[in-house]
């Protein structure tokens, strides 16, 4: 394989940091991506071949001229999982260098305020004109200290790369693919004993395990992202098959009935959902997409990073509410990543990641999002999630992770800060109809990193817990009366427990303008600058 140009000089240079395009690295690991599919149908096409030759053809020459189209379709399916790594590296590569431009931009716009001089070997030097003499030193010594902070990060950047792509090339001449030992880690297993076990395999191993098992890697908590991407991208084509299926068997049923056309219309919902959210993932825009999870039974679930959350230094898990599926997957996905665009407005040298978490059965309707069960039913996993991005975290200082819940999704991060504990920093809650508790003390992280958002116009202000609800209708004397007394009533109390925007409960609030209930998003929306500093940290 030849390795695609990533240079390796001493230290990258000024000039070179100044005029790198990261774009053009991406759209190569793009193109490398685009390999995969094109690579298992011809796999596939020989799988059909063997089978024929062994109808028309026997003897010794067949035999032969059998395993060597199997070995052939053996090495086409071992490519398609390194397609997708090499695209991982690239994609990351051009991440790092966009954060190392960004640094070098600060060090300029710094340089030029202060009055220090660039020249076109990055050495500084103060304007006469403007630093006196016995200030040059000071004066000069950030500038200095900021563009070396860009310059190793691009080279350390250039340097990883190359010695993944170089390690890639070795493995091809030993064999990318190596059997691991028996034993697997059981599905819900302590995401730490996940990572200790997959620490323990080699390269060739993982690659295996990939390519033969994707469906215990991609759902592994405590498996890095980048194999549960290659193992759930390899895994699309099944899932798809899967929904057309579906679609058929309804399809086939005549005549139909009013159950199987909702049926028909949420298979076809599901599966134009899929298609949109295939065509993100194979999109060559940054920040690159990893598939950390994928089902299309139900309403269908997933779970999509925007940037690799295992080297990021913040990480938002997004936790959507009420409808949410399959079908408006994408629609989620662009609502972390406007807060991720915000957070690289903000902090444009930090490394930050965004992860839709839609790993359970959302409510479809209003009347489900009256209760907590399905809240409750997701908090095990959610849990095993964040501990899991703990686990598989590159070494160095620990992200920075926050857990945004909107609407019915804000109770499914409450319950599982109350009933297991969740590996976070901090706690949003946006649009909420309670949490399920009382006080942000009873939610396991410090009050002062439990933060809530509730607009003027939102309608979830309208939501009262059950005691509320049964009082009012009891007392009222006409439906004009309750409704009355449900808008100027305790403005603490929601469905599940009091309003966490509300200074009552203990918790620290930012502002909305009035942009209803899906409106927090919104680019002029003050709350997405609140969620996107609360993500900084800042």
């Amino acid at each position: 394989m030849t390795r695609p140009g990533v240079v390796r000089p001493d230290q990258v240079g000024y000039a070179q940091l100044s005029t790198a395009d990261p774009t053009r690295w991406r759209a190569t690991g793009t193109a490398w991506a685009g390999l995969v599919g094109p690579t298992r149908r011809r796999a596939t096409e020989l799988a059909n071949d063997a089978a024929a030759l062994r109808s028309q053809w026997s003897g010794l020459a067949a035999t032969a001229a059998e395993k060597q189209v199997s070995d052939l379709r053996v090495e086409l399916l071992a490519l398609a999982p390194v397609a997708i790594e090499i695209d991982q590296v690239l994609a990351e590569f051009a991440a790092r260098l966009t954060v190392a431009r960004a640094r070098l931009a600060a060090a300029v716009t710094l340089a030029a305020s202060a009055g220090v001089l660039i020249d076109r070997w990055g050495r500084t030097s103060p304007d006469p004109s403007r630093v006196p003499a016995h200030r040059a030193v000071q004066t000069v010594a950030p500038v200095t200290t900021a563009l070396r902070d860009a310059l190793d990060l691009a080279t350390a950047a250039d340097r990883e790369a190359a010695d993944r792509l170089d390690q890639l090339t070795a493995d091809a001449e030993s064999g990318w693919l190596s059997r691991p030992p028996a034993g697997r880690p059981a599905p819900h297993s302590d995401p730490a004993e996940v990572n200790r076990w997959w620490n323990g395999l080699s390269p060739a191993q993982r690659r295996w395990l990939v390519g033969h098992e994707p469906e215990l890697i991609g759902g592994l908590d405590g498996i890095p992202a980048a194999a549960r991407d290659q193992a759930n991208r390899l895994l699309l084509e099944v899932r798809r098959a899967a929904l057309v299926r579906r679609w058929e068997e309804l399809l086939a049923r005549m005549p139909r009935g009013p159950a199987e056309m909702v049926g028909l219309r949420a298979v076809e919902a599901a599966l134009s959902g899929l298609d949109a959210l295939t065509s993100r993932l194979a999109s060559p825009d940054a920040p690159r997409a990893y598939l950390l999870g994928l089902d299309v039974g139900g309403e269908g679930r997933t779970v999509v990073a925007l940037g690799n959350p295992d080297r990021a230094a913040n990480i938002l898990t997004h936790v959507p509410g009420t409808t949410s599926g399959l079908h408006d997957a994408t629609d989620d996905l662009g609502r972390a990543a406007r807060v991720l665009s915000r957070c690289a407005d903000l902090a444009p040298g930090q490394e930050t990641s965004a992860v839709l978490w839609l790993d359970y059965d959302a409510p479809d309707f209003l009347h489900e999002a009256a209760w907590d069960r399905q809240a409750h039913a997701a908090g095990d996993a959610l849990h095993r999630f964040q501990e899991g991005l703990r686990a598989t975290h590159d070494d160095g200082p620990a992200a920075r992770q926050t857990v945004l819940g909107h609407s019915y999704g804000s109770l499914v991060v409450g319950g599982a800060a109350r009933d297991h504990g969740l590996a976070a920093d901090a706690l949003v809650f946006v649009g909420s109809p309670g949490v399920g508790v009382q006080h942000a003390t009873d939610l396991g992280v410090p009050a002062g990193q439990v933060w809530a958002s509730r607009a003027p116009d939102d309608v979830i202000r309208l939501t009262r817990s059950p005691g509320e609800l049964a009082r009012h209708a009891v007392l009222s004397l006409s439906p004009a009366a309750g409704i009355v007394g449900l808008l100027t009533g305790d403005d603490d109390q929601r469905w599940f427990g009091r309003d966490p925007a509300e200074p009552s409960f203990g918790g620290r609030s930012f502002p909305s303008g009035r942009y209803g209930h899906s409106g927090y998003w919104h680019p002029d929306n003050p709350a997405l600058d609140g969620m996107a500093r609360i993500v900084l940290g800042q």
